[in-house]
Parts: C-alpha cells; structure tokens; sequence
C-alpha cells in the first residue's frame, strides 16, 4: 500500500512524532505542501491513502487516483474535499473530530484575557519607559475588567463550545447559549438577536455553512454592548469583516480576538489587516495547533486508516 501525505508542513512536523502513521502504513511520501493541480494529481495517481489538511481534492482530481481507496482529511472541516464526487468513485472519506478542543479552548481565553487585562498595553508601558518615569508605583492609564460576574455567550455549543463554556464557568462567568437562526430551538437556548445584547463577551464555535456565512453583520455587532468583545475561532466567513473593522473603530464594539480570516492565507487588502483598528488581536489560525493537539491528530489519522484497514471505518464523512 502507498500512502501520500500532501501538506505535511501545515501539522509543523518538526516537534511530533509521525510513527503512528508508519505503523499502519510502512510506506509513504511526504510533501511539504501541494498547491496546483497537476502536482496533486501526479502525487496521488498511485496513491492507496491520501491524507490532506487543507491541499483541495476536487472530483476532477480524484478521477486521476485508480488506486486510491481512503482520503483521510487531517482536520475536522471537509469543504477542502468533493465528497459527492468521492461517492460516486467508491472512495472513502473520514476526518478528524475533537482533537484540538482543548487548545482552541486555551486559545480563546488567551485572547479574552488579553483584551481584558489590555496586555500589549501594559506590556508597553512596562519596557518603554512609561513606568520608569511614572510618579506612581504603578502606571493607572489602562483600566481592566475582570471576568468574574460578567455575561459570556457561545454561538455553537458543540465540543468545543461547551469547553468553552467550562472555563467561563470557573472564571465565574453566566454562559448563555444561542439559538442560531432557522435551527432548532434546544433547551436553554436564546435566540441570537436576544442574546446578542446581554453578553459582555461573545465566543463563535459553529461551523461554516450557507446559514452561518455573515451570521455576525452590521445588524448583529449594532445589537451587542459598546464594551463587549467578540471572539473568533470558528472560521473567518462567519463574520461580516469590514464590518467588524467598521465597528470597532468607531467604538461600537470593545474589543474583538480573531484567530480566522474569510480567505487564508488573507489578501493584503483583508480589512482586518488594516493598521488603525483599535483593540483588535489577529493571529494566524493557530488555536488549533498546540503540540499536544497536532500529535493527537496524527494518531486518530492513524486510527482511521486502521479502521478502515480492518474493515470497521470510523469517522466517515463520504
């Protein structure tokens, strides 16, 4: 059997350990990355196993892999794949699920707690001279919050949501709970134009689908309090971005940590990028991506080709 991984630099291979992938398959090839077509193609046309992160598999491009039986996806999100057109040619499709929940989980309050204790900052004033010249102790010029008492709302109440959710709790937090547009109303849940008004932060968690695309617009950021943050870990479209820039400047909104863009890697132009926002922390997509979480992804990667190999395939997607 012949196994391609096609982006592995995207899992930072460096600091994990890649033998749990060899156990079950002995022979592969790696590729750092793979971005055209005709490269992935000629990578996979004898391929029995693909595993992709985020290298695109359009139907036109499994049609060129005659072997290939398994393409494992190493992340929970699937759009990077044709699933129809996997079912159509017999091949199977399977994911990833809850392997990084507790670092986006982390990842999510290291934003918060930075927007909240206004860390860059004091950071600044501590090493650019501010405090050596104050006639204070202290320097009093940036005034924080604590999260005990105040109001934290989960769109999306999945793994990671209700991870989320367990932290706010021991920081003394209420958690409300959305009800996202045309879904079920579940137990306890808000509807999200009530909601939005109550919250002193806001944490995204739902996938991006058709109803979730610019779930978070003009109207949305209007409804929320002018000193709430709004965190993003979820994906970039879920949020209306110009908007978000929009409202922050001209302080409708407190704060916002945004760790995805709408495109990535973002255009020059993405208006998140632009230097003026006030109280905005951008990072690269990388909640997901503590060591920890990256080797357990590799291992359930494993697990899904052993599964498959044996017969009884797990988290099937297609």
């Amino acid at each position: 059997m012949q196994g391609v991984f096609l982006d592995r630099d995207t899992v930072h291979p460096t600091d994990i350990d890649f033998s749990p992938l060899e156990k079950v398959i002995p022979q592969w090839k790696y590729y750092g990355t793979s971005s055209t077509t005709s490269e992935i193609i000629d990578r996979i046309r004898q391929a029995t196993v693909v595993v992709t992160n985020k290298a695109i598999l359009t139907g036109a491009i499994l049609k060129q892999a005659p072997h290939l039986q398994l393409v494992c996806i190493a992340a929970t999100g699937t759009n990077n794949v044709d699933l129809e057109a996997a079912r159509r040619l017999g091949i199977a499709v399977c994911n990833v699920r809850g392997y990084c929940t507790a670092s986006v989980a982390e990842h999510v309050f290291a934003l918060i707690l930075a927007l909240t204790r206004r860390l860059a900052a004091t950071t600044h004033a501590a090493t650019s001279g501010a405090w050596q010249h104050s006639p204070h102790f202290t320097v009093p010029d940036f005034p924080c919050r604590e999260l005990s008492g105040k109001t934290f709302g989960i769109i999306g109440y999945g793994e990671l949501g209700r991870a989320v959710a367990r932290i706010a709790t021991a920081f003394g937090m209420t958690v409300l709970v959305a009800q996202r547009p045309n879904t079920p109303n579940g137990p306890g849940r808000i509807p999200l134009k009530e909601l939005l008004p109550l919250v002193d932060i806001l944490s995204l968690h739902c996938p991006l689908t058709s109803e979730t695309t610019g779930l978070i617009d003009r109207e949305e950021l209007a409804l929320m309090r002018s000193d709430a943050l709004l965190i993003n870990t979820a994906r970039g479209g879920i949020v209306n971005e110009q908007a978000l820039a929009d409202a922050l400047r001209e302080g409708q909104l407190g704060g916002a940590g945004v760790d995805v863009l709408s495109q990535e890697p973002p255009p020059q132009d993405n208006p998140l990028l632009a230097p003026d926002i006030p109280n905005l922390l951008l990072t690269p997509h990388v909640a997901w991506s503590s060591r920890e979480a990256r080797q357990h992804l590799l291992q359930q990667v494993a697990k899904n080709i052993r599964s498959f190999l044996d017969g009884e395939p797990c988290n099937l997607v297609s």
